[in-house]
C-alpha cells in the first residue's frame, strides 16, 4: 500500500522459532543447534501451515549461542575495537533440521521487522551483515549456496567438510575450525605414529562423512601407508538391521582400530548395538564431533570406549564467560519463544505461563524466571573445556576486526574502485568479505587468527585420550597436539600419558599382514588392498636390508646376497688354489715329478761313465731331464691367484719347456736313424750332420722358434687376469684370458707338430738294432704324449674356470710323467737293479741279437 508517497513492505508471516535478539547499529546473525531434532506437523493445502516443533534441548548448543552473545557484549565494552558502534545479534535455532536451518538463515538475512519503509536512496545497513554458523557441514553448504550469490560472509565454527574450501562454489565462506582435509591428515599421522595400517572407517550419511571417506581412501595409502579394512555409513534413522550388520562387520574384521567420523546421535545408536553384541578389544579413534562428548561417558559404554584417542577442537579460555552465563535471566528477553526460556524450562523442569492444560493437570511447576543457576548441577556453567565455544568466540571477533578495518578506511585510499571506502550506510556484504580475508589478530589466549585463500583458519587440533579412572569415571586428557607448519603436519604426542584399554597396557597391533622381515619383499595378495600381502624371499643376487620392503635391490657386480638375503657380501673368489685338495694334489704331483727328474739326473750323473748312459746320447738325455723338470715346474704357474706376470709366463714357460723336451726327443730319434744308416756300406758320411754341435743347434733352433711365437704373442695380445662371472652368478672366477686364441693354437700346434714328427720317426725306427732299443721307448712315450694332448683340447674347452687350469696342469703332468717313465724308467731299472747288463759286453750281445733279425 502507498502512504504519503512512501512505499512500505509488510511481512506476510512471522518466522516463529527459538531466537535470541539484541539490537545494535550493526547486527550479526547466528545459527546454532539448540535442539537436536524437529518434528514437522502434517501439511495440507487446505489449512494454515504450522511451524515445526523442536525436540531434545541441547544444553551445549545453547552455550555456543550464549558465547556469541557474550562475545558481542564484550566487544561493545571495548574502546579500541569498533568505537562508537554497537553490535547486535540475531541468533536462531536450526533444530538439527536442514529446512529449519536454511529458513533461519533467510529470516536472519531478511530481517524480522513486521513492516519496512522503502526509501528512494535505500541507505541503511542490511538486517545482518554476516552470519556465524552453521553447526553442520551440510547446512553450511546449503546456506552458502544461497548466500554466496550475494557474497554475504558466513563464518562457521563447526562445519569441517573439505568441500567448503572450494572458493569457486563458496566465495564468502570462512571458518574458525580446521577442515576435514587437515583432520584426516592429522588422524593419518596418529595412525602412522603407532604403526596402524589396517583400520576400519565409520562415517555419517551426510556431506561431512562422505567427504571424509573420500579423503581417507585417497590419503591413507599415500601419506600413511595404510588401508581401510571397511568403510561403513551410519544411518540417520537408526535402522536396527543396518546397525547390526555394521557392528557384525566391525566384530569379524581383523582391523583392531576403528575410526568414527560421525555425530553424537550416530555414535549413541551405534554403541548401543556394540554393547549388545559385546564387541571389545578395539581401539576407537574419534573425530572432533564426539571426541569430548560427555553424553557417551556412561557406565555401560566405558568398558568399550576407554582408551579412545580423538582429535579435538583447540581448547581455549574465555575470561568472564562463566559470569555471563551465570547471570543469564529470562526476564531480559521479552520474546516468548526465545532460547533462554527454553533453556530455563529444560534446566529447571518447569514451564512459563500460560502453561498447557496437560502440564497443569500433571502438577507441573511454573517457571518464575528467578531460579538460581548456581543451585543446580548443569554442564552449561562448565567452562573448563571450551572448544566449539572458543571457535564461536574467534568467529565473532574475526567479523568485528574486519568491520573495524572497514570503518577505519581513509577516503581516497580505499581498496575499492576509485580508491573508495565502504561506509556503514552503503555497506555491501562483499565489501566486508574483502576485509575478512585479511584479518590477522591474536586472542587473549594467545592464538593467532587469520584465514588462508580458501577461508580456512590456521589449523591446529588437540589430541585427546579417554582415561578410565579407578572410580569408573572417564577423564578426557590432553596428550598432545597437531598443527600445520611449513613442513607439513607437526604431530606432538606424549605416549607415556596414554591410557590403553588392553591387558598389556600397550598399543594394539592393527595390520592386515605383518611387516616382511629383511631379506624378503611384499607381494600384494590378489583382490586385496595393498596392506594385505605375502612375504616373498628375495631371489639370489638381490637383497632387502629393511623390513617392509616393496622390492629387492640388486647387489653390485662384485657382491652377492647373503643366505638370509639381507645384505650384499663380497662374492667368493674361485681359482685353482694351493690350499684346496685339487691344488694340493697337483702341486704335490708337480714337485714329485721335478724331484724324480732331479733323482734321475743324479743317477745318470753318478753313472755317466757306464756304457748304458754313454751309449744313449748322454748330452741329450741330460738336457731332456732338465726340460722335463722345467715342464713339471711350469705347471705351478697355473696354480694360485692369477696375476699379470703369472698369466704372461705360464703359457710361455709351458710352450718353451715342452718344445725343448720334444726337440731333444726328436734329435735323439734322428740320431738313432742316422747311426743305423751309417752302419750300412757308404753311409758313414751322414754322421757328420748329427754331431754334438748339430744336435745342440737343432734343439736351440726349434726352441727359439717357440720362443719367438711366445714373445710375439705377449707383445701383440698378452694374456691377462680376468674376473669372470659368467660361469657362476654367486662366484667370481679369477682366470687368465689367453688374449689371442690364434696364438695359443699356434703354440700348441707347434708342439703337436714336433711331437707328431718325433712319433713318426720313432715308429719307423722302433725295430732298429740301436744301442738300447731306445726308438721303441720314444715311440711309446710319444704315443702317450700325443694321446694326452689330443684329449686335452675338448676337455679344456668344456671345463669352466679353475677346472680349465686343472685340466691343463693335469695334461702337463701326465705327458711329463709319460715321457719320464717311458724314456728313463727302463734305464734306471738296469742301472740300479740289473748292473750286469750295464756293461759293454751286455750291450753288444743285445745289439748282435737285434742285428741278426735284419740279415
Amino acid at each position: 500500500m502507498v502512504t504519503s508517497s512512501l512505499l512500505t513492505c509488510q511481512l506476510r508471516k512471522e518466522f516463529i522459532l527459538n531466537t535470541l535478539h539484541q539490537a545494535g547499529d550493526v547486527v550479526l546473525g547466528g545459527l546454532f543447534e539448540v535442539h537436536y531434532t524437529a518434528m514437522f506437523p502434517n501439511r495440507s493445502f487446505t489449512s494454515e501451515p504450522q511451524p515445526p516443533v523442536c525436540l531434545g534441548f541441547d544444553t551445549l548448543g545453547f552455550r555456543h549461542a550464549s558465547t556469541m552473545a557474550f562475545t558481542v557484549d564484550e566487544i561493545n565494552r571495548r574502546s579500541d575495537l569498533l568505537p562508537n558502534l554497537t553490535l547486535g545479534y540475531s541468533l536462531f535455532d536450526n533444530c538439527g533440521a536442514l529446512v529449519v536451518g536454511l529458513s533461519s538463515a533467510l529470516a536472519a538475512a531478511g530481517g524480522q521487522e513486521r513492516q519496512y519503509v522503502l526509501q528512494e536512496n535505500c541507505t541503511a545497513p542490511p538486517p545482518v551483515i554476516a552470519i556465524v554458523g552453521d553447526h553442520y557441514s551440510t547446512f553450511s553448504i546449503a546456506i552458502s549456496d544461497v548466500f554466496g550469490l550475494y557474497r554475504m560472509p558466513i563464518v562457521s565454527y563447526f562445519a569441517t567438510c573439505s568441500c567448503l574450501s572450494n572458493r569457486q562454489k563458496f566465495p564468502s565462506f570462512f571458518r574458525t575450525i580446521p577442515s576435514d582435509a587437515f583432520q584426516v591428515r592429522s588422524m593419518i599421522q596418529i595412525l602412522k605414529n603407532f604403526g596402524w595400517t589396517w583400520v576400519g572407517l565409520l562415517v555419517s550419511d551426510d556431506d561431512y562423512g562422505l567427504h571424509v571417506a573420500q579423503s581417507f581412501q585417497s590419503d591413507l595409502p599415500q601419506f600413511g601407508g595404510g588401508c581401510l579394512a571397511y568403510t561403513e555409513t551410519l544411518p540417520w534413522d537408526s535402522d536396527p538391521e543396518e546397525l547390526r550388520r555394521i557392528v557384525h562387520v566391525i566384530k569379524t574384521s581383523t582391523a583392531r582400530v576403528v575410526i568414527a567420523f560421525a555425530h553424537e546421535i550416530h555414535m549413541i545408536n551405534l554403541l548401543e548395538e556394540v554393547v549388545r553384541q559385546n564387541v571389545i578389544g578395539l581401539q576407537w579413534m574419534a573425530s572432533e564431533t564426539w571426541s569430548t562428548a560427555t553424553v557417551l561417558q556412561t557406565p555401560n559404554l566405558i568398558p568399550h570406549l576407554a582408551g579412545t584417542i580423538g582429535i579435538a577442537i583447540r581448547r581455549g579460555e574465555i575470561p568472564g564467560l562463566k559470569d555471563f552465563l551465570s547471570n543469564i535471566k529470562p526476564e531480559a528477553y521479552s520474546n516468548r519463544h526465545n532460547m533462554v526460556n527454553k533453556f530455563w524450562e529444560h534446566t529447571f523442569k518447569c514451564t512459563f505461563a500460560p502453561a498447557p492444560a496437560e502440564w497443569t493437570e500433571a502438577g507441573g511447576a511454573l517457571c518464575t524466571g528467578h531460579e538460581d543457576l548456581q543451585n543446580i548441577d548443569t554442564e552449561f556453567l562448565d567452562v573448563s573445556n571450551l572448544r566449539p565455544e572458543y571457535n564461536v568466540y574467534k568467529a565473532v571477533y574475526a567479523l568485528a576486526h574486519a568491520l573495524d578495518q572497514l570503518l577505519r578506511c581513509e577516503p581516497g585510499r580505499g581498496p575499492f574502485s576509485g580508491n573508495s571506502c565502504a561506509t556503514l550506510h552503503t555497506l555491501e556484504p562483499w565489501q566486508l568479505v574483502h576485509y575478512l580475508q585479511k584479518v590477522n589478530f591474536s586472542t587473549s589466549f594467545g592464538d593467532q587468527v587469520s584465514f588462508d585463500e580458501n577461508g580456512n583458519v590456521l589449523p591446529i587440533y588437540d589430541i585427546m585420550n579417554w582415561n578410565w579412572l579407578p572410580n569408573d569415571q572417564i577423564y578426557i586428557q590432553n596428550i598432545g597436539e597437531v598443527k600445520m607448519t611449513s613442513a607439513g603436519e607437526d604431530l606432538r604426542i606424549h605416549e607415556n600419558k596414554i591410557f590403553w584399554n588392553f591387558e598389556n597396557k600397550q598399543p594394539p597391533r592393527s595390520v592386515c599382514s605383518e611387516s616382511c622381515p629383511a631379506g624378503s619383499r611384499m607381494a600384494r595378495q590378489r583382490g586385496q588392498p595393498v596392506c594385505c600381502f605375502d612375504c616373498i624371499l628375495c631371489s639370489e643376487g638381490t637383497i632387502s636390508n629393511t623390513s617392509g620392503s616393496m622390492d629387492c635391490s640388486v647387489c653390485p657386480e662384485d657382491f652377492w646376497s647373503s643366505p638370509a638375503r639381507d645384505q650384499c657380501v663380497p662374492k667368493k673368489t674361485e681359482f685353482l688354489s694351493y690350499h684346496e685338495p685339487l691344488g694340493i694334489c697337483l702341486t704335490t704331483a708337480s714337485l714329485l715329478g721335478a724331484f724324480i727328474c732331479a733323482v734321475v739326473f743324479g743317477i745318470f750323473t753318478y753313472h755317466r761313465s757306464t756304457p748304458l748312459v754313454r751309449a744313449n746320447n748322454s748330452e741329450m738325455s741330460f738336457l731332456l731331464l732338465v726340460s722335463l723338470k722345467l715342464c713339471f715346474l711350469c705347471s705351478l704357474l697355473f696354480i694360485g691367484r692369477p696375476r699379470l706376470w703369472t698369466c704372461q709366463l705360464r703359457h710361455a714357460a709351458f710352450g718353451i719347456s715342452f718344445v725343448l723336451c720334444v726337440s731333444c726327443i726328436l734329435v735323439k730319434t734322428m740320431v738313432v736313424l742316422a747311426v743305423f744308416k751309417a752302419s750300412k756300406p757308404g753311409g758313414g758320411a751322414i754322421l757328420k750332420w748329427f754331431g754334438a754341435l748339430q744336435q745342440r743347434g737343432t734343439v736351440f733352433t726349434l726352441t727359439f722358434i717357440q720362443a719367438v711365437i711366445c714373445v710375439t704373442w705377449l707383445v701383440t695380445a698378452s694374456p691377462a687376469p680376468q674376473k669372470n662371472t659368467d660361469y657362476h652368478t654367486d662366484k667370481i672366477v679369477c682366470e687368465c684370458v689367453v688374449g689371442s686364441t690364434a696364438w695359443f693354437i699356434v703354440l700348441l700346434g707347434y708342439i703337436y707338430f714336433l711331437a707328431l714328427l718325433s712319433f713318426m720317426l720313432a715308429f719307423l725306427a722302433r725295430n732298429l738294432p740301436d744301442n738300447f732299443n731306445e726308438a721303441k721307448l720314444i715311440t711309446f712315450s710319444m704315443l702317450m704324449f700325443c694321446a694326452v694332448w689330443v684329449a686335452f683340447v675338448p676337455a679344456y674347452v668344456n671345463s669352466p674356470g679353475k677346472y680349465a687350469d686343472a685340466v691343463e696342469v693335469f695334461a702337463i703332468l701326465a705327458s711329463s710323467f709319460a715321457l719320464l717313465v717311458a724314456l728313463f724308467g727302463p734305464k734306471c731299472y738296469i742301472i740300479l737293479f740289473r748292473p750286469e747288463r750295464n756293461t759293454k759286453k751286455g750291450i753288444l750281445n743285445q745289439t748282435l741279437s737285434k742285428t741278426s733279425k735284419y740279415r
